[in-house]
């Protein structure tokens, strides 16, 4: 039996298919030396991992990519988690990587992504808990060490840039195992002792263990129940803490988080000078406007004949009063006809009537009951008989029957 020919494309995806579904290549940790790092405008993650006698090529996609605490470079030494498969184009096999962390470092960096997503979990990093800074502060507190380079490049850039700012300095460790409890007792104070407007935590950059004490989780705590806007300025740009998350606002250094808090001076010299100019032009067309409409009131027909309104209206109240007796007038009439001809019905059905044309009414004397026949009066009984001009009291002599 002869066998087809397969197609380039069916072998690279029979061989993806395979690297796919095996057990150990679908979930492989790979140890090495990151080589030719190249992060795509995509933000996908190109490199390979190398050690002393072999290379694997890797790539790592936007979404994971951008979870990571680290910026990946050249000659890191790294653990990387993912998948083996072909990218079929080419016909390489290469390692999809979905999560990376230093080499040697790993139990730190699992125990910050454990704490990461317990806090998250309860709403620690919810920008509807997030609080806005103060636009000018009038006193900003800092929790760092006194003798660090962080709070000498604080203290610079915000009188630098604004200059009427108070200051006060916390003076606590930034790190070692004593370091969260001094830096929560710090943010503590300010809100409990010394109030300020805005609270700045960090210090400056280091390794992952020198920045631990700001992945403790009763740093985060203190950070988030602190009723005072916080922000943390960990590091360089490229570290990410917990306290950067749980803060209100993260500066990526200790110099950035001065041009945080404080503007300006001379920006808010401008904006002021820019805004009286605005207020001024707006207040002049406003003058403009109401002085055209002033004239176009002032020259109307009604402001210069003002009586004529009031006149031409009460011509027209006359006219209403005329119409209105006349309609009340024809109502009158039209009412009194109507019971004109009522009456007239009436006096045809009036037994008074029927006296005037010589008919009589009798009634029994006793009973006061109309007689209206032979039968109800005998002889010798007592009638009434009502004629239209008055009444006779009879007694019957005889009675006759028709």
């Amino acid at each position: 039996m002869e066998i087809r020919a397969l197609s380039v494309s069916e072998v690279n995806g029979y061989i993806k298919k395979a690297l796919s579904t095996d057990p150990i290549l679908s979930g492989v940790t790979v140890k090495g030396e990151i080589s030719n790092c190249k992060l795509h405008s995509s933000g996908h993650l190109y490199f390979s991992l190398k050690d002393s006698s072999s290379r694997l090529r890797c790539v790592m996609f936007r979404e994971a990519a951008s979870s990571l605490s680290f910026m990946p470079s050249e000659g890191m030494k790294v653990l990387a988690k993912g998948g083996i498969s072909v990218y079929e184009r080419d016909g390489q096999y290469q390692l999809y990587v979905r999560d990376m962390s230093q080499d040697g470092l790993g139990e730190l960096y699992e125990a910050f992504e454990r704490l990461k997503k317990s806090l998250e979990l309860k709403g620690y990093f919810d920008e509807a808990n997030k609080k806005k800074l103060p636009l000018i502060p009038r006193r900003i507190g800092v929790v760092t060490s006194a003798e660090g380079a962080a709070v000498r490049d604080i203290i610079t850039t915000i009188n630098r840039r604004w200059g009427k700012a108070e200051i006060l300095i916390y003076n606590s460790l930034v790190q070692g195992d004593r370091a969260p409890e001094q830096i929560c007792r710090g943010i503590q104070y300010f809100n409990r002792t010394e109030p300020v407007d805005v609270i700045i935590i960090g210090r400056g950059g280091g390794s992952i263990e020198e920045l631990w004490a700001f992945n403790d989780e009763g740093v985060a705590r203190a950070i988030f129940e602190s009723h005072i806007p916080i922000v943390s300025a960990v590091g360089h740009q490229t570290d990410f803490t917990i306290a950067d998350f749980v803060a209100d606002l993260r500066a990526p250094t200790p110099t950035a988080a001065g041009e945080l808090v404080v503007p300006e001076l001379r920006q808010v010299y401008a904006r002021l000078t820019e805004a009286r100019g605005r207020i001024s032009t707006a207040v002049e067309k406003r003058i403009r406007f109401e002085r055209l409409n002033l004239d176009r009131i002032r020259d109307s027909y009604a402001f210069r004949q003002p009586l004529d309104r009031i006149t031409q209206l009460g011509q027209r109240a006359d006219e209403g009063q005329e119409r209105l007796i006349r309609a009340f007038g024809v109502y009158i009439k039209n009412r009194r006809q109507t019971l004109d001809k009522k009456a007239a019905v009436l006096e045809g059905l009036s037994p008074l009537a029927v006296l005037d044309r010589g008919y009589a009414v009798v009634r029994d004397t006793h009973t006061g009951k109309t007689v209206k026949s032979v039968a109800e009066a005998g002889k010798d009984s007592r009638l009434n008989v009502l004629l239209k001009d008055g009444n006779l009291n009879v007694r019957v002599l005889e009675v006759k029957r028709g």
